[in-house]
This record gives C-alpha cells, sequence and structure tokens, in this order.
C-alpha cells in the first residue's frame, strides 16, 4: 500500500502522501522511522483508502488542519475503525464527531518527533498549521499554497486576518521550511514570502 506513497525524508522522519476526492485533497502521514509511530493529517475522503495507509504505516491517531467539509469526508470511518481524530475548538463543530480539541502553541508528539501547533485563522476560525519541529516542514493546511492564501470568500475581515497570519507566524520560518499544503504542490517559506505584498494588493 505504502509503495510510490512516500514523499518526504529527514531525520527519522517520513512523509507519506496521497491525494483524494474530487477535490484533489492531499493526506499526509508523518511517520517516525525509529518508533514506527505515525499520524495522519486530514481524513479527507476515500475512507478505505486511507484506512489501509494508517494500517500499513501503524498510524495511531488523525489530525484535522481545519473543518471544512472536503477535509473531513472520511472521518466517521477512521472513528470507527478505533482511531482517535483531533481538531481545533473553533471548528469542531464543522464535523460530524471527533475526540480530542487541538490547541494553539502545543507539542503534539509522534513517536520521538515533534509537532508544533500554529492557530492561523482566517480560512476557518480554527485552521491550524503544523511545523515539525528541528526539520523544515510545515503543513499549511488551506491557510497557504504556492502563489497565495487560502480562500477567504471575499470577506475583507478574513483575508486582512489570513495575511497577519501568514506574515507572522508562517513566513518567520527559515526560507528552506518547505510548506505541505491542503491541496496541490508543495513550496517553501522562501518561494512565497517575497510575494505577500503582490497577494495584499491583488485582495485574494
Amino acid at each position: 500500500m505504502t509503495a510510490g506513497t512516500l514523499h518526504w525524508q529527514g531525520d527519522g522522519a517520513e512523509i507519506h502522501k496521497v491525494v483524494v476526492g474530487p477535490y484533489e485533497n492531499n493526506v499526509f502521514v508523518l511517520r517516525c522511522t525509529q518508533t514506527g509511530d505515525a499520524v495522519l493529517l486530514d481524513a479527507a475522503n476515500e475512507h478505505e483508502r486511507l484506512l489501509d495507509l494508517c494500517k500499513a504505516l501503524n498510524v495511531r491517531s488523525v489530525l484535522e488542519t481545519h473543518g471544512h467539509w472536503d477535509h473531513i469526508q472520511a472521518v466517521p470511518a477512521i472513528r470507527d475503525a478505533g482511531y482517535r481524530v483531533a481538531v481545533t475548538r473553533d471548528d469542531a463543530g464543522m464535523l460530524p464527531s471527533y475526540d480530542d480539541i487541538l490547541e494553539d502553541d502545543s507539542v503534539i508528539e509522534v513517536g520521538r518527533l515533534r509537532l508544533h501547533t500554529i492557530h492561523t485563522p482566517g480560512h476557518t476560525p480554527g485552521s491550524m498549521c503544523f511545523k515539525l519541529v528541528d526539520q523544515p516542514v510545515v503543513f499549511s493546511g488551506d491557510t497557504l499554497f504556492p502563489g497565495g492564501a487560502g480562500n477567504t470568500e471575499k470577506d475583507a475581515t478574513r483575508f486582512a486576518q489570513i495575511i497577519e497570519q501568514i506574515d507572522r507566524k508562517l513566513f518567520t520560518l527559515p526560507p528552506e521550511t518547505i510548506v505541505m499544503p491542503g491541496h496541490g504542490d508543495d513550496t517553501t517559506v522562501g518561494d512565497e514570502r517575497p510575494h505577500l505584498d503582490e497577494w495584499i494588493e491583488r485582495g485574494w
């Protein structure tokens, strides 16, 4: 099942990626190669495929970047199979069910790896990014993509909010940091940061 899913390798870390559903959602699995423990980010769709991946990679739990429906379609089946699902309090009401609440600026242990939670509201009130501690990777959900911020539905207040989060919390990361978004291709902080003023001028 994991043949062809390996997306990135680091110090004691593997990241696997599959693309699922009609909106081509990226689903990532972060795995600690020392302990074998793993976590899945965004139980988006195609639950049978994701359950196979969970079993193959020893996933212990699921983290949701936010509560939009295209990112949560597989949540009921994943929970029925015994995996705990975590989401921020602000987005919890969007899910049919969940187990745990994600807090801002906290650390989630995945074997010997650690993920730092970064609350980045704007796309949704509870959008959360996850930075792999001491390694150049951030999972940005639908907050940051190659070429711009996530959709704020032409709401000026939400757009200002997401731009502030990106500027203060993501663009302060080292330029070589790989950004792995909820849809589409990877980018880096260094590639995107110079374009912030263009996005502000563009307004979306």
